[in-house]
């Protein structure tokens, strides 16, 4: 059986954030034969501009991000909600996975989203930007893999979310629909 690759693009840049560790404590719930992998460098891809998205001259941050969505069967966006919406991090991750349009690494890609915030809303407005601006992009959007946790500053301010049951159940749940996706063995209603 081949394995399962599923790339996960975290939007908080600090290496101590709630959000890494719910991405690190999904990639604990893979099962065997699934592999998730946590992309390092977001913060060194410059900002979209097509005058950079020349072939031949594309920045190599920015193709090392390609590469690693083309090679992934599946991609996991973990986001806090800065300012009401997605952090600009991860909108330019999208952006680069995107293009050429048509052909982007992340067309037909099945995606999930993972938001997170300290407001009880569990970062609904960064979750709906990065579901609609992945689903412009051509990926598909798993909605029954996506997942949301509030009041995270209260909830694992003293503790990791690997020791979080509920969490666990949580992230375990959004890699199972994930894998599913990316199988072709997910079933819709």
């Amino acid at each position: 059986m081949t394995e399962t690759r599923i790339l996960t693009l975290v939007g908080s840049l600090r290496a101590g954030s709630i959000n890494r560790r719910l991405a690190e404590t999904a990639a604990q719930t893979a099962p065997a034969g699934v592999d998730i992998a946590l992309y390092e460098g977001l913060a060194e891809i410059p900002f979209y501009n097509e005058d950079l998205d020349v072939p031949g001259s594309v920045p190599a941050q920015a193709e090392a991000l390609r590469a690693a969505v083309a090679a992934a069967d599946a991609v996991l966006l973990v986001t806090p909600e800065y300012n009401g919406t997605l952090p600009a991090v991860l909108k330019n991750a999208i952006d680069w996975a995107s293009r050429p349009y048509g052909a982007g690494a992340v067309k037909g890609k099945p995606v999930a989203v993972v938001s997170a915030s300290i407001s009880p809303r569990a970062a609904e407005w960064a979750h709906g930007d990065a579901v609609k601006a992945v689903g412009v992009a051509g990926g598909v959007v798993v909605e029954s893999a996506h997942a949301r946790f509030g009041t995270i500053g209260e909830r694992f301010g003293e503790i990791h979310p690997a020791q979080d049951a509920e969490a666990l159940t949580q992230l375990g749940a959004t890699v199972h629909e994930l894998v599913a996706a990316a199988n072709g063995t997910l079933v819709t209603a």
